[in-house]
């Protein structure tokens, strides 16, 4: 059975920067779209990015865009969410799931929680002074 594990959380200043790593154990992650998801305290689970399998195509939400990178490295059977320029908002309890099927040209994590699965038990992230 794959189980997803999620680590690299803490606790941030605002401004600084966080690399999730989420790794693949029991199975191969090579088959699947990969996405990041986050849960704020009283708020519901959204999503925050996504990486294809084996094109890599990614997808961000608007409020990351350009201060997050999603990437993944297929023979490490892991995938990365590097956060940058992170602010109060960004606070939240991360995890990491996969949805499979044939490969997108687009993915998409929005309005897809019930499209992944595997998830991880999550990492917390906290930005604050």
């Amino acid at each position: 059975q794959l189980q997803l594990v999620e680590s690299g959380g803490g606790l941030v200043q605002p401004g600084g920067s966080l690399r999730l790593s989420c790794a693949g154990l029991g199975g191969r992650l090579d088959f699947a779209t990969i996405g990041w998801f986050r849960q704020a305290p009283g708020k519901e689970r959204e999503g925050v990015s996504c990486i294809t399998a084996r094109a890599y195509r990614t997808n961000y939400v608007d409020s990351v865009k350009g201060r997050f990178t999603i990437s993944r490295d297929n023979a490490k059977n892991t995938a990365y969410l590097q956060m940058n320029s992170l602010v109060p908002e960004d606070t939240g309890v991360y995890y990491c799931a996969i949805t499979g099927g044939p490969e997108p040209s687009i993915c998409s994590v929005v309005d897809a929680l019930g499209r992944y699965h595997n998830w991880g038990q999550g990492t917390q992230v906290t930005v604050s002074s």
